[in-house]
């Protein structure tokens, strides 16, 4: 299954980078052509879990998601329901003098129909993934 890392610099201080990444109530509203429904299920102090639609390209995935948050430094996600099930990602935010470095590893896990389209783009999923990525940064920057 497609195991990738990327890493980014973004000219935005690390908390503002940070609430936009780890914002997934805002994710529908702020980059709906990668998240075009999200819906909270519950929330306990820094672990929500998230049912979401995420566009990864050509690919429509229904994921239920675990968001793990230790603000400002770390925004994880364990997929653990739908399309992607056992998936993680983990997004490690680090102060820059002049920005925030951005550290993500994906780990993506396929069942049914996708675990045999997914074994054939690896190369795909991760320019899919940056696109997201940049996506936010953007909208951090601005």
């Amino acid at each position: 299954m497609p195991v990738f890392s990327l890493e980014k610099i973004v000219n935005a201080n690390r908390d503002v980078v940070f609430q936009i990444f780890s914002n997934y109530e805002n994710y529908q509203k702020l980059i709906p052509q990668h998240f075009p429904s999200v819906r909270i299920r519950s929330v306990r102090g820094n672990v929500s879990v998230v049912e979401e639609h995420l566009n990864l390209g050509k690919k429509e995935l229904l994921i239920m998601a675990k968001h793990v948050s230790e603000e400002p430094i770390l925004h994880e996600i364990f997929v653990i329901g739908g399309d992607a099930k056992g998936s993680h990602i983990k997004q490690e935010f680090i102060q820059l003098e002049k920005g925030t470095k951005i550290l993500v590893d994906v780990d993506l896990k396929f069942g049914g129909k996708m675990r045999i389209s997914g074994l054939f783009g690896k190369n795909t999923f991760e320019q899919d993934y940056d696109k997201i990525l940049n996506d936010f940064i953007k909208i951090a920057e601005n």
